[in-house]
């Protein structure tokens, strides 16, 4: 499995991470508009199936085998501005999305 982890994405993951969190969790859960919407959430522990990709300084990602087989090659960035901030998607994997951008399909 391969993301890629833009430096802006791996500088605000790395300002995020406590003490006690040891992995960033990527996912994809049914909804959206178009489908399938994405989750990023703080976890201390993977489960016994979940892949562990591992980044510089120790910053590890999970990902559940269901989310696995829609984000491989996916580019996780961050991005800010005067009027938001957040990660950002970009998927090879997905065939189309919502005008808002937060879903997609596949």
């Amino acid at each position: 499995m391969n993301i890629i982890i833009t430096e802006p994405a791996l500088i605000e993951l790395r300002a995020n991470k406590e003490q006690e969190i040891q992995y960033f969790r990527i996912g994809v859960l049914p909804g959206g508009c178009s489908g399938f919407k994405y989750s990023l959430s703080l976890e201390s522990e993977a489960a016994e199936d979940d892949i562990i990709i591992d980044t510089a300084d120790d910053v590890k990602i999970i990902v559940d085998p269901f989310s696995g087989q829609y984000l491989d090659g996916v580019e996780l960035g961050f991005m800010k501005t005067l009027t938001e901030a957040g990660f950002t998607f970009k998927n090879p994997n997905a065939t189309g999305k919502c005008g808002c951008g937060t879903s997609f399909s596949a």
